[in-house]
């Protein structure tokens, strides 16, 4: 049986790269592993387009649930330093979800999309007998900007410094202690502040933000494979050397505590809603100070010349699985 999650680098590399239709002048970054967006070049323009799954879990509230999933989709733009501006949307819904329910997801979202500046464009809604919760459909998010403004995933350079927000684990301590809190044995006071790291998920706002304050060289989500493999994916593309702090990583309430309990790495978990940023050092005070403004962040490393990623002097590897996986089929019985 092959692994959960997201499909490895060799499997890319030998089945997919060599496989992307045809050779256009006007792509300017395709598929990567490891990469968000891609962008195409039109007029002059750059449009920045990323398609990602929804997911939405309806004991988070649908609400709540709705908010998560758009995020997810638009970050992968956002991540570009492109305001993400157009959305492109496709449910396939399971039979078990009324009108009333999908209503209330349609609704959060245009809510959130008329906060961001993003239009619906196109989709496709409908019901079928085998989907069920979490996957219900899968999404494109695109946004316009100047080709040269674009902040690339491969472009972290030595002598950058490397900028932390929110921290590790985020977002998989936050979906597994509300939604199995009867089966994690901790205090209630820690499950509450475990429980509200979801309130971080959300980092399209934080991308953008740093991108207009300072010399942003490289963004990346942490989302599937960690902080470990967001910083493995970015020094991978950018032909570089990360050198981690450990100690300057910040952890959020909650984070430590569950992550010990499950026997989760938290540096090994998805983390939505933080972001891994390399930034020109006569930017960071500026980028800093713009973050802060929204939650925490942390200076926790720099850019040097080589390859892959240290922290405190030891090799840290790429994850080959999400952790999050093996401790949501613990706690659910899977």
């Amino acid at each position: 049986m092959s692994d959960l999650g997201k499909i490895d680098r060799q499997f890319f590399d030998r089945r997919i790269a060599p496989n992307l239709g045809a050779d256009r002048d006007d792509v300017v970054v395709g598929p990567q592993h490891g990469v968000d967006f891609g962008v195409l070049e039109i007029g002059g323009q750059a449009l920045v387009t990323a398609t990602d799954p929804l997911s939405i879990l309806p004991s988070l509230g649908l609400e709540r649930a709705a908010r998560f999933a758009l995020d997810l989709v638009l970050a992968d733009v956002a991540v570009s330093g492109v305001p993400p501006s157009h959305l492109s949307i496709c449910f396939t819904l399971p039979e078990s979800m009324t009108d009333e329910e999908f209503a209330t997801v349609w609704e959060t979202m245009h809510a959130a999309c008329r906060d961001l500046g993003v239009a619906v464009v196109t989709g496709h809604t409908a019901r079928y007998s085998d989907p069920s919760h979490p996957w219900v459909g899968a999404a494109t998010a695109m946004g316009v900007g100047d080709p040269d403004a674009i902040v690339r995933p491969d472009g972290a350079r030595v002598g950058d410094r490397l900028l932390l927000t929110t921290g590790p684990a985020v977002e998989a301590v936050g979906l597994l202690s509300t939604l199995f809190p009867d089966r994690i044995d901790l205090p209630d006071d820690v499950l509450a502040d475990a429980q509200d790291r979801l309130e971080e998920v959300h980092c399209v706002r934080d991308a953008l933000t740093a991108a207009a304050s300072g010399p942003v060289t490289a963004m990346h989500d942490v989302t599937e494979g960690g902080l470990a493999g967001a910083l493995n994916e970015m020094a991978d593309g950018a032909g570089v050397r990360f050198s981690i702090d450990r100690d300057a990583v910040p952890m959020r309430p909650g984070v430590r505590e569950v992550c010990e309990v499950l026997e989760m790495d938290p540096w090994a978990a998805t983390s939505c809603g933080s972001l891994a940023i390399a930034v020109d050092p006569a930017g960071v005070d500026d980028v800093t100070a713009a973050l802060e403004d929204r939650g925490t962040v942390a200076d926790i490393g720099r850019v040097e010349a080589g390859t892959g990623v240290v922290v405190d002097g030891e090799r840290l590897e790429h994850p080959s699985v999400d952790q999050s996986w093996g401790a949501y089929a613990a706690l659910s019985g899977e």
